[in-house]
């Protein structure tokens, strides 16, 4: 694949390594919008987007223009997502989002919706905690948001997620902690007043990232639609 990386933050430089490594082409390096103008079909096969919130919807939006296959790990402006939606199906344009890329962190979502849905007419308060680096800039992370509404689904009771002390038990508690050189940690704790129940996904290195960003583009740059984390899981 000719790959167009949209951000070369510490993410965008692992998934050149990883991407070189897997015997594709860098084809194109946006840091910036004149760069994005270079970004063409002719030249790459597909773009992968890990920028900022304020920046994310614009360039998306222009990949799926341009009919080229975009994935972005960008968290903090999906309150523009149905509107990407709306693009890709008038452009017949492709694209995936997901605030996690790890393979084994999506089989953590399927496990932790698994659970949710086991046991959320027992009398089990779900709970979160994430550890990330202290580089991050998001707070709670997106991977936490993403557990949160796997737990709502099944919880009829609860109806958002917290980042703060509370005795709201509508709401999931979610807490965030920052120690330098954390990948990521995540940890989903379903307590009664007489047993826990506590499932723990740990990176041990930010590579595994890029990987499932590799997989992913891998398997999806031919094909059309939106698409998510769990087609792909699911389609493996």
């Amino acid at each position: 694949m000719r790959i167009a990386l949209i951000g070369y933050g510490k993410m965008g430089k692992a998934i050149e390594k990883i991407a070189l490594e897997s015997g594709h082409t860098i084809s194109l390096i946006v840091k910036d919008d004149n760069e994005l103008m270079k970004l063409d079909s002719n030249q790459s096969d597909i773009a992968i987007e890990f920028t900022q919130p304020s920046s994310a919807f614009k360039n998306i939006s222009y990949c799926i223009q341009q009919n080229i296959p975009v994935i972005s790990g960008t968290t903090g402006w999906l309150d523009r997502l149905p509107e990407v939606e709306k693009q890709c199906k008038k452009y017949n344009g492709t694209f995936l989002y997901a605030s996690n890329f790890s393979i084994g962190v999506n089989l953590f979502f399927e496990l932790n919706k698994w659970l949710a849905d086991k046991i959320a007419q027992l009398n089990f308060q779900p709970s979160i905690l994430e550890i990330h680096h202290t580089e991050k800039k998001d707070s709670p992370s997106g991977t936490a948001i993403t557990l949160a509404e796997g737990i709502m689904a099944s919880y009829p009771s609860i109806n958002g997620w917290k980042n703060v002390e509370s005795a709201d038990h509508k709401k999931i508690r979610i807490v965030s902690e920052r120690t330098p050189n954390v990948p990521g940690t995540h940890t989903v704790s379903y307590s009664s007043p007489l047993e826990s129940i506590d499932i723990t996904h740990t990176a041990h290195n930010r590579s595994v990232f890029a990987e499932g960003v590799v997989k992913v583009s891998e398997w999806i740059y031919k094909k059309k639609g939106v698409y998510t984390m769990s087609d792909f899981i699911n389609d493996k």
